[in-house]
C-alpha cells in the first residue's frame, strides 16, 4: 500500500482526495514532532499554575469561570469527551470519517494545540490499522468546533464510543485491541483540542467540492451531446465571444465544448442554417452558466484548502512566547460560506441541465425530435416522466441551496451566540450532488437518444464514444420499459466519472486559476 506523508500547513487537495477515495496509509511528517511536544509542555506548565487558563484548568463555555484543581484536570478532559458525545442521526460513511481524522491530525500537527505526540501516533495508528470511529451525522452548529461529531471520533482514542473494524461495529476499546492499539488517557486541554475545530464541516465541504467539480465537467459533455441532439449551433461557442467577457471558467467551458463537438456530422449538416433562430439559453448560455459555477467552485477550493491546513481549536499555544490565548478559530464561517457557494453552483448546473432535458422531450422546441424521444408516441410515453423527475430534483436542490450561514442561533447559554451552521451546510452537499448526478444522467439518456434519431448522421468522435459506452449497459429506448434501473445506471455513469473517461477528456484542474 502506498503512503502519503502529511506536512501540516501544506497538505494538498490532491492528497486529501486520494485519502478519501482509498484506504491509503498516512504518516504525519516527523519534523513537526518538536513543535507538538513544546506546545504540550507549555500546557502542562499552565495546568500546574495558579492562573486560570480556559480549557486547561477551567470549565468550558458558560462554565469557563469555574476553576478546576490540578488533580482533576485529566478527569475534566475525559468528562468533556463523554458529555459531548451527543450526535444523532445516521452514521457518516467510513471514508468521510477517515478524512476527518486526517484533517484533525494535520491541524494538531501544526504544534499550536498542546496535545502530546503519542495521541497523534494513536490517531495515525487507527487510520492505518482500519479502526474507524462511528460518528453520527447530526449535532454540530459549526462553532466552538464541530463538537459532537469530533467527540464521537475522540471517544475511541480513550477506549469509549464505537468503531468499525474488519467490517464490524465494536466498542471502541475492543476495536483498538483487535488492531493492536491501546487507548490513552487524556491530559490537560487534550480533549478540548480534539473536539474544537472545523474538521467535520471541512470534510463534507471537501467531499462536496470534489463531487461537484466532477459533475460540472461532466455537464459540459452532456450539454454538448444535447446541443447535437437538437441540432443546436456552435457559433455561441466561438472563442472571441468569451474572450471579450474575460471570465476564466466561461472561456474554459466554451473551449471544452468546442473540442467535444469538433467533427460532428450532425453539426456540419446545418452549419449554413445558423441564422434560422437563436437556440434557447440552456444551449446558448451553457459556457456562461456552468463556467461561472466553475469559477465559484475554484474560489471555494481556495478557502477549503486553507481551512484543511489550519489550526482551528481553542485556546491556542503560542510557543514562541509561551502564551496560551483564547480566540475564535473554531468558528466555521469560512467553510460555511464555501459550502453555500458550492450549493449555489450545484443548483444552477442542475437547473440549466433540466431545461435541456425539457427542451429535448418537447416536440414544439426540439427541432423535429419525436415527442418525449420515443419512436411511437402515444402508445409509449418515452422519457416523459424522467423529465418530471429532473424537475423534482431541480426544485429540491433550489430549496437546499438556500444559505445556511445566515441561519445563526445562540447556543450554550448565549456564550456561543453566533454560529456558522457550516456542518449541515456542508453535509447537504452530498444529497445535492446526488440529485445533480441524477439530472445529468437523465440528460445523458435523452441526448444519446436524440443523437441516435439523427442517423445516419453521427455526432463527434468524443461524443460518439460516450454514447457507445452508455449503450454497453443501457439500450436505446424503443418501447416503454421499467426505467428506474436505467436512471440509476446513468447517474452512476455520471458519478463514477465514466462519461469523462469515455469522452477522452480529463477533468480541468481545480487550482488552474
Amino acid at each position: 500500500m502506498s503512503e502519503i506523508t502529511l506536512k501540516p500547513g501544506s497538505v494538498t487537495l490532491e492528497q486529501l482526495e486520494a485519502i478519501y477515495c482509498s484506504e491509503v496509509a498516512v504518516k504525519l511528517d516527523p519534523a513537526c514532532k518538536d513543535a507538538v511536544e513544546i506546545a504540550a509542555k507549555h500546557v502542562e506548565i499552565a495546568a500546574h499554575g495558579e492562573k486560570p487558563v480556559y480549557g486547561v484548568n477551567t470549565g468550558f463555555g458558560k462554565l469557563a469561570s469555574v476553576k478546576i484543581p490540578i488533580d482533576e484536570t485529566d478527569q475534566l478532559q475525559r468528562n468533556l469527551i463523554l458529555s459531548h458525545c451527543c450526535g444523532v442521526g445516521e452514521s457518516i460513511a467510513n471514508p468521510a470519517v477517515r478524512l476527518m481524522m486526517v484533517l484533525k491530525l494535520v491541524s494538531l500537527g501544526r504544534g499550536a494545540s498542546g496535545v502530546r505526540w503519542n495521541l497523534l501516533e494513536l490517531l495515525q495508528g487507527m487510520l492505518n490499522n482500519g479502526v474507524t470511529p462511528v460518528v453520527p451525522s447530526q449535532g454540530s452548529v459549526g462553532a466552538s468546533g464541530d463538537l459532537a461529531p469530533l467527540a464521537h471520533m475522540t471517544a475511541v482514542l480513550i477506549g469509549e464510543g464505537q468503531a468499525a473494524y474488519d467490517g464490524k461495529v465494536l466498542p471502541g476499546r475492543e476495536a483498538l485491541a483487535k488492531a493492536g492499539l491501546e487507548p490513552i488517557a487524556l491530559s490537560a486541554k487534550e480533549g478540548l483540542a480534539f473536539i474544537n475545530g472545523t474538521q467535520f464541516s471541512t470534510t463534507f465541504a471537501i467531499v462536496g467540492l470534489l463531487d461537484t467539480w466532477r459533475a460540472a465537467n461532466t455537464a459540459l459533455v452532456t450539454s454538448a451531446l444535447s446541443t447535437d441532439a437538437i441540432m443546436g449551433s456552435t457559433a455561441p461557442l466561438r472563442p472571441e465571444i468569451h474572450e471579450l467577457r474575460g471570465h476564466a471558467g466561461q472561456i474554459e467551458a466554451a473551449r471544452m465544448m468546442r473540442e467535444l463537438l469538433d467533427g460532428s456530422e450532425i453539426r456540419e449538416s446545418h452549419r449554413e442554417d445558423d441564422t434560422r433562430v437563436q437556440d434557447p439559453y440552456c444551449i446558448r448560455c451553457q459556457p456562461q452558466v456552468t463556467g461561472a459555477a466553475m469559477d465559484i467552485l475554484r474560489q471555494a477550493a481556495r478557502t477549503i484548502i486553507i481551512e484543511a491546513n489550519a489550526v482551528t481549536d481553542n485556546p491556542l499555544v503560542l510557543s514562541k512566547s509561551g502564551e496560551i490565548i483564547s480566540g475564535g478559530n473554531f468558528h466555521a464561517e469560512p467553510i460555511g460560506f464555501a459550502a453555500d457557494m458550492i450549493a449555489l453552483a450545484i443548483s444552477e448546473i442542475g437547473a440549466i441541465a433540466q431545461r435541456r432535458v425539457a427542451l429535448m422531450v418537447d416536440p414544439t422546441l426540439s427541432f423535429d425530435l419525436p415527442p418525449f424521444l420515443t419512436p411511437d408516441p402515444g402508445l409509449n410515453s418515452g422519457f416523459m416522466i424522467a423529465e418530471v423527475t429532473t424537475a423534482a430534483l431541480m426544485s429540491e436542490n433550489k430549496h437546499l441551496a438556500n444559505p445556511c450561514v445566515t441561519d445563526s442561533t445562540p447556543t450554550s447559554a448565549n456564550q456561543e451566540d453566533h454560529v456558522s451552521m457550516a456542518a449541515h451546510g456542508a453535509r447537504r452537499l452530498v444529497q445535492m450532488v446526488n440529485n445533480l448526478n441524477n439530472i445529468l444522467g437523465v440528460e445523458l439518456l435523452c441526448a444519446a437518444q436524440g443523437v441516435e434519431f439523427r442517423a445516419p448522421l453521427k455526432t463527434s468522435k468524443p461524443l460518439q464514444q460516450v454514447v457507445e459506452r452508455l449503450r454497453e449497459n443501457i439500450p436505446t429506448l424503443t418501447v416503454d420499459r421499467y426505467l428506474a434501473d436505467d436512471l440509476k445506471l446513468a447517474a452512476d455513469f455520471i458519478k463514477n466519472g465514466e462519461v469523462m473517461g469515455a469522452s477522452g477528456k480529463k477533468l480541468a484542474p481545480l487550482d488552474s486559476h
